[in-house]
Order: structure tokens, then C-alpha cells, then sequence
């Protein structure tokens, strides 16, 4: 996993530390303007899910990177971290399953052009 920027690294620590699964980084630089990476991490609980969340937060916020916003924590089953840069998704794992993020931004191409349906 490449860990390119100061931020990046934070969170991937910050997720490490409190035993995320599964992380993935995904470099979006070349597919959208609202970040530069994309985590995708899972959680064994929606306890844990919420304590991986605030651990990202509370190590940006202290790192001078408050978020931007964050969504989600309500349920636990998907919580979203926006630190500008950098957008974290902390799932259970049938919720990652099913939404499968990693496949949609890792190839674009294979889904439907929406201006295609304006069209129809």
C-alpha cells in the first residue's frame, strides 16, 4: 500500500492502530476533483466501525486536518470521514460487500455513461 501523502499515511496509522481489515487505498487523482485518495476499511462491529471513525478523526483534528465532514455514525454500518484530500469509508464488511466501492473506482469504464440516459 502507498502511503504518498502526510495524510494519507495518518489515516492508514490511525486505522492500523485500532485493527481495521481489509484497508485499500485507492488513488482517484485521474477519475474526480473531490479528492485525491479514496480508504476503504472494514469493521468487525458497528462498535468498532464508530471506534475506527473517531480514530481517524481525532488523529487528523490533532494533525491540524479537521474533516471536512463525516457521515454515518449513527448506524455504524458505513461511516464516511471527508478530510478534503482524502476520503475514508469505514464499513462493516456485508455493507462493503454489497456497495463493492473498490470495483467502481478502480474501473469507471464498465458502468454506464449517465449523460447517455439524459439523452433517452
Amino acid at each position: 500500500m502507498s502511503a504518498d501523502t502526510p495524510l494519507l499515511s495518518l489515516v492508514i496509522n490511525a486505522l492500523e492502530e485500532l485493527k481495521a481489515q481489509k484497508i485499500t487505498e485507492l488513488d482517484v487523482r485521474d477519475m474526480t476533483s473531490m479528492a485525491d485518495h479514496m480508504v476503504i476499511a472494514s469493521g468487525t462491529s458497528n462498535r468498532h466501525v464508530k471506534a475506527l471513525a473517531d480514530n481517524v478523526i481525532d488523529a487528523a483534528k490533532k494533525a491540524d486536518h479537521p474533516p471536512v465532514g463525516s457521515e454515518g455514525e449513527d448506524t455504524g454500518e458505513w461511516i464516511l470521514v471527508d478530510l478534503g484530500d482524502v476520503i475514508v469509508h469505514v464499513m462493516l464488511p456485508a455493507t462493503r460487500e454489497f456497495y463493492d466501492l473498490e470495483r467502481l473506482w478502480r474501473n469507471p469504464d464498465h458502468h454506464p455513461d449517465r449523460s447517455q440516459d439524459q439523452d433517452a
